[in-house]
């Protein structure tokens, strides 16, 4: 009996550990996961979210492979800031985007202008081409040469979607993007005000 007692206690400290284990490994892994996909700029995010009626786990998706959350980035092409706007794709969406300011492309720079504009972009293009793969295959290769694809049978047989992308930067881009987009969907829930509801 003692030793059946004995056996017991050892089994249900095995249990124990053995949960406490799995409920340590699993907020481990949360921990760092949160750290190698980050929430930065939120209430601009959250905003600019709800303006455009978009998906933040979109958002910070195209932030991430862009920029990584840099905001003082600039590429050789000449994009700027957290979302790689170019100049002339910023001066055209200044004409979408109503303001009593005419910025300039300094103001790319800052995080609050680039993200609202870099939003209005991704708003325009989803509703433009309303799949989510062509939409962000035109913000990296731009909306011209995603125009001559889709009128190219090899490209896309219905016009719409993209059977491929010739580009394999652009083919990258989106493929990394979409998988940013797994992970921040995973890794956060949020509400329907564009905020991180999970802490």
């Amino acid at each position: 009996m003692r030793r059946f007692k004995k056996t017991m206690m050892i089994c249900v400290i095995l249990i124990v550990l053995i949960l406490l284990g799995c409920f340590f490994l699993n907020h481990g892994y949360q921990y760092f996961m949160k750290k190698a996909y980050p929430l930065a700029y939120t209430e601009t995010v959250a905003k600019e979210a709800t303006a455009n009626h978009l998906d933040p786990a979109l958002i910070y998706s195209v932030m991430k492979t862009e920029s990584n959350f840099n905001a003082d980035a600039k590429s050789r092409a000449g994009a700027i800031g957290l979302m790689q706007l170019t100049p002339d794709t910023f001066e055209w969406l200044q004409t979408k985007l109503k303001s009593d300011t005419k910025y300039t492309n300094q103001d790319l720079y800052t995080p609050e202008i680039n993200i609202r504009y870099g939003c209005k972009f991704i708003s325009l293009l989803l509703e433009k081409y309303s799949n989510r793969r062509t939409a962000l295959s035109a913000y990296n290769a731009g909306i011209g040469t995603v125009n001559s694809w889709l009128k190219d049978p090899n490209i896309s047989q219905d016009g719409a979607t993209l059977d491929s992308i010739p580009y394999e930067e652009t083919r990258k881009y989106v493929e990394s993007v979409l998988r940013n987009y797994d992970s921040y969907s995973t890794l956060y829930q949020f509400n329907t005000k564009g905020e991180n509801s999970n802490g």
